[in-house]
């Protein structure tokens, strides 16, 4: 399944939220989840995050593509996932957890404890990303 992911940055905060069902019910995540038939790839990435956080977005540029894939106990395949990421920037909306999401939050980037490995360096690269835009 292809599925977007919004890397959505304030200052030196990013955009987080509580995912509310599987995959990773629980855990801490960019705004994200599958693309739906006919969606562009931006088109999905303001949808989720406007879905699960309130907030309206725009796009700016893909961060990162990678493969999310998971597993059970028996080494089974669960979900299979590429994840399109883009940094994208809030043009609107009301913060509030909504659909998948069951908490959302800013954090520091020094606050992401319990956020996954492969989650934290994506935030990094759109750090890094939004820099390079600026012209720093």
């Amino acid at each position: 399944m292809v599925g977007v992911g919004a890397v959505v940055l304030d200052g030196e905060r990013v955009l987080l939220i509580r995912r509310g069902k599987e995959p990773m019910k629980g855990q801490w995540s960019l705004p994200g989840g599958a693309l739906e038939v006919g969606e562009t790839l931006a088109q999905g990435a303001q949808r989720e995050t406007r879905e699960e956080t309130g907030l309206e977005v725009e796009p700016l540029a893909m961060v990162e593509v990678l493969d999310r894939i998971s597993r059970d106990d028996a080494g089974r395949v669960q979900y299979h996932y590429v994840l399109v990421d883009f940094l994208c920037q809030v043009t609107g909306g009301k913060l509030k957890p909504g659909s998948d999401a069951s908490e959302v939050r800013w954090a520091r980037r020094n606050e992401l404890e319990g956020v996954a490995e492969f989650t934290v360096a994506v935030i990094e690269k759109g750090f890094r990303l939004r820099e390079t835009l600026a012209g720093k």
